[in-house]
């Protein structure tokens, strides 16, 4: 209870950090906001290019939708994941950049981490209504869907905040760290469906002359349960799957568990490693 009190009492400063970060994200920027919506679509036409025209992906035809393009398909896990990236990239140095702050007065660390996250999932809230109304121009009525959607945000929020506390606490004590979330991140971005179906992962496959279900395994990974999610809601117009959403949410709050904890365990000595 003490602890909630402290982050109730520091509720204004985690507005203001939001804040922020929000207008320091573009600042002295020509285009400014207009980035949030040209970065994801300058991936997607090289993606689209590379995938679609030059290696011939064919993307899954959207059921019960009916749509049937690559551009889409693409977006509908890109947004997802460029959510997910953006929090281990800049979560993993929040604590670092905030070291001034850190040094001269005393509030809940975690403030930091969440004003960072909560700033990304304002930019990420932004980008996915530019997708909702290119989905709504190519005939794909999501509006229904968007509640469905934005419970699917909230529970990737959970996520990237528990994911956020863990590397952001281990980066102060490790500076190899940050240096290493480059290197996952490009491994991370190719264990997911996100310019390519699941269909073309092998349900069974021979490792060293062992048959393994390497689909069930491949599903393991957290982050291809909330594509599929993100994807079945936003091209498929379905309800995405229940096992898919209580996995991706059992995952969000044990993050944010493990995380709050550590992060308690060593906060005491953040100030003195920066």
């Amino acid at each position: 209870m003490g602890r909630l009190r402290e982050f109730a009492d520091a509720r204004e400063l985690m507005v203001n950090l939001t804040l922020r970060e929000l207008r320091s994200k573009y600042k002295k920027s020509v285009l400014g906001w207009t980035w949030s919506m040209l970065n994801p679509l300058s991936t997607m036409i090289i993606f689209t290019v590379v995938f679609s025209f030059f290696l011939k992906v064919k993307p899954s035809i959207g059921h019960p939708s009916g749509l049937d393009s690559f551009a889409m398909f693409l977006l509908c896990g890109l947004l997802p994941w460029n959510f997910f990236s953006g929090g281990m990239t800049v979560g993993v140095d929040c604590l670092i950049g905030n070291s001034n702050l850190i040094k001269k007065v005393y509030f809940p660390r975690e403030v930091i981490i969440i004003s960072t996250v909560a700033a990304l999932f304002v930019s990420f809230m932004i980008e996915m209504g530019v997708l909702t109304a290119a989905l709504l121009v190519v005939g794909n009525m999501v509006l229904p869907w968007l509640p469905i959607v934005f419970m699917l945000m909230l529970i990737e929020g959970a996520f990237v905040l528990g994911i956020g506390l863990l590397l952001s606490t281990f980066n102060v004590y490790f500076r190899d760290v940050k240096h290493l979330i480059v290197i996952m991140s490009n491994a991370l971005f190719y264990s997911m469906p996100i310019v390519y179906p699941i269909s073309v992962v092998p349900v069974h496959a021979h490792i060293l002359g062992v048959k393994v279900p390497f689909r069930m395994l491949y599903s393991l990974n957290p982050l291809v349960r909330m594509v599929n999610s993100f994807r079945a809601a936003l091209y498929d117009l379905k309800w995405p799957a229940f096992n898919d959403v209580a996995y991706m949410a059992i995952w969000a709050v044990g993050l944010c568990v493990v995380g709050l904890w550590m992060f308690q365990k060593f906060e005491r000595r953040i100030a003195e490693e920066l």
